[in-house]
């Protein structure tokens, strides 16, 4: 693959000399984006949890209600201990919110765990309620609780709420951290089960990478490639932790969740100075795995992260063994999540500074590689897939999905490594010359990139 990026390289050279930064940035960056093969069905995405709250009418008593549910995951619904935020749903079809997941989000660190706790305006007591009044006017009384939660210590939760015979939901919080809270919240609809809900657990990386504010989120990727699908997507990440600190908080971070999918991403700060040992991590995070199966749960396991820094990278390649020998014991009960090492290794120019923690831009396009990953990986999509018409332009191999695979799909026709029929020339060729050269490639580069 590594020849065949570099092959293309060339002939952008001979050609085009003012492109070869474009097209060495292609090279660096989606260099082994997609690495999961798929897995049985049992453990597959067979139907969406699609948002139902987006742009509903929304009340609250001091707060801007619209800013919890509006398309910007970077705006809040801001206000403080005793304010409610709530949304009329009565326009929804009753099919679609006879079974809901209420999930809301904050910016803070995950849990109170480690040395780098940062928490703020956190929702520490609240009700979530329903009410059976008709929609169009705020019902002042007639509510009645489903969840109640006392001493919150997460970032987000998600909870699943029966919602037959009701057309409101709201989330009243009664206590917080410090002397406001600022949450989204959303609602997605489970009225055939949960499917598409997943929480991602680690250390700073995924702290970093996985947020569903400030850029675009995994469930926003996820959804360019498949419009049926919005995930529940909640960051678990947490600065500093190893997996021993997972191990010692597992239980109480699934105990209460609705989460399908559970990412398990340890081992960058268990590497760093081999403070943790690879036997101990292995154990650690076979333990992880485990109790995510014993949940009820799907484990999604990813490699460890790639780094330039000696102290960690001198002993990722031990320590990512362990993880390559757990796929092989847990095959067809876990899910192989991006080997970010390997995608890293070939792009350290993602990386920051201290050469541990990827750049903005890196974590970006960590948050894309999910998406591509899980989408091939688990997402059931053998039927009624929306799909562009067969001759669409750029979609070189005709799955109805825009991304780096038609890239290297173009790449092979442009080396002679397969040979281009009619439909595919006409897929191929954006410039609309009647030919396939170095210029389709780049028009295509450009579409996703922008």
């Amino acid at each position: 693959m590594k020849k065949l990026y570099s092959a293309i390289l060339a002939l952008s050279l001979a050609a085009y000399s003012s492109d070869v930064f474009f097209l060495n940035d292609f090279a660096d960056k989606s260099f082994g984006s997609v690495c999961s093969a798929a897995v049985s069905d049992e453990i597959s995405v067979t139907r969406p949890n699609p948002v139902i709250s987006r742009d509903v009418p929304a009340y609250s008593g001091k707060g801007e209600g619209k800013n919890g549910n509006d398309q910007h995951y970077f705006t809040f619904w801001q206000s403080s201990a005793g304010d409610y935020l709530a949304y009329d749903l009565s326009e929804v079809p009753e099919n679609q919110r006879s079974r809901v997941i209420a999930v809301w989000y904050n910016v803070s660190a995950f849990d109170n765990v480690g040395m780098y706790v940062n928490r703020s305006s956190e929702p520490e007591d609240y009700v979530i309620e329903v009410n059976s009044a008709e929609g169009g006017a705020y019902p002042e009384d007639g509510w009645k609780t489903v969840k109640e939660v006392t001493d919150n210590t997460l970032s987000s939760r998600q909870t699943v709420v029966d919602m037959k015979g009701y057309n409101w939901i709201r989330l009243r919080v009664t206590k917080c951290t410090g002397d406001s809270v600022s949450v989204n919240f959303d609602i997605h609809d489970a009225s055939e089960g949960v499917y598409d809900s997943w929480l991602f657990l680690g250390d700073s990386i995924t702290a970093g990478s996985m947020p569903n504010c400030y850029g675009t989120g995994f469930a926003e990727y996820l959804t360019r490639l498949d419009s049926r699908f919005y995930p529940v997507q909640e960051n678990g990440g947490i600065g500093g932790i190893t997996s021993t600190d997972a191990v010692n908080n597992i239980e109480k971070w699934l105990s209460d969740s609705s989460a399908r999918y559970v990412s398990i991403a340890y081992g960058t700060n268990d590497a760093w100075g081999d403070q943790t040992g690879t036997e101990k991590y292995y154990s650690n995070t076979k333990f992880l795995i485990d109790t995510v199966i014993a949940a009820g749960k799907i484990p999604v396991l990813p490699s460890i992260p790639y780094s330039t820094n000696k102290d960690v990278g001198n002993n990722l390649e031990k320590y990512n063994a362990q993880i390559f020998k757990l796929y092989e014991e847990y095959s067809g009960k876990i899910v192989k999540g991006p080997d970010f090492y390997e995608i890293f290794k070939e792009s350290p120019d993602m990386l920051s500074g201290d050469g541990v923690h990827p750049s903005s831009e890196g974590y970006d396009r960590m948050r894309s590689i999910w998406a591509e990953t899980m989408y091939k990986a688990v997402y059931n999509v053998s039927e009624e897939t929306p799909s562009e018409p067969e001759t669409a332009a750029g979609d070189v191999n005709g799955d109805g999905v825009l991304n780096s695979s038609d890239l290297t799909g173009m790449a092979e026709y442009l080396l002679g490594i397969k040979e281009t029929d009619e439909s595919t020339l006409k897929r191929c060729d954006l410039s609309e010359d009647g030919r396939l050269d170095i210029t389709d490639f780049i028009k295509l580069k450009s579409m996703f990139c922008v």
